[in-house]
């Protein structure tokens, strides 16, 4: 997930969209809410697979996935503090978290500097490449991948939110919006949408290693 700046060209539109703070269905850009169709095809791939997965390998993914999650949380409150979107934070965290002012997606949009977008956009990058070699170590077929990486995956994304509200409580609601990447653009979406993809996800694969074949 990040929580950087857009690209200059995409500066008003998105500043517009983050002005809103009602609850919102759509992401954008609009390919974004495909990833709701991730846990339909986890249930279609994983129906009736016999030993999808053991629970060993599951507890070693997650454990990993939450801990990589709460660091990648830990790098965007430093990014916060270090480009003063973060008010509080030369005190104590009860500081922080007292602030009115915690995170501003708008002001993101046109604070933070290129060149630390561009190291967000390689940090991204080395996240997905990190991911994927532990999936490769923990699992050996390819359907067992897939399961993996999909829960590491989701486990990371949702321990990466419990990080944020358990160091500096964001969000404050589930309809705050939040920059999830910036590859090859950016993706917003509030924060419900990530956390819900996520939890199906999760709740598909452990179903699926549950059912009893027929």
């Amino acid at each position: 997930m990040s929580t950087i700046s857009l690209h200059r060209k995409e500066v008003i539109p998105a500043y517009n969209f983050f002005r809103m703070s009602h609850f919102q269905l759509w992401a954008q850009p609009p390919w974004v809410n495909l990833l709701i169709l991730i846990p339909l095809a986890a249930a279609f791939s994983f129906h009736r697979v016999r030993h999808l997965i053991s629970g060993r390998q599951l507890i070693v993914i997650t454990l990993f996935a939450g801990a990589f999650g709460f660091v990648e949380a830990t790098v965007v409150v430093y990014l916060r503090a270090a480009t003063g979107l973060l008010p509080g934070y030369t005190e104590s965290l009860a500081e922080v978290r007292r602030s009115q002012e915690i995170y501003q997606p708008a002001k993101s949009i046109s604070q933070i500097p290129p060149s630390l977008v561009t190291i967000e956009v390689c940090r991204e990058v080395a996240t997905m490449i990190m991911l994927t070699m532990v999936v490769l170590l923990a699992a050996s077929t390819r359907r067992e991948r897939w399961a993996a990486f999909l829960w590491a995956f989701a486990f990371w994304d949702l321990s990466y939110y419990v990080g944020l509200w358990t160091t500096i409580r964001w969000p404050t609601s589930f309809l705050d919006l939040d920059v999830l990447f910036l590859i090859p653009v950016p993706w917003i979406a509030q924060v419900w949408f990530p956390l819900l993809v996520s939890l199906l996800t999760i709740l598909i694969i452990a179903w699926s290693r549950g059912e009893q074949p027929r």
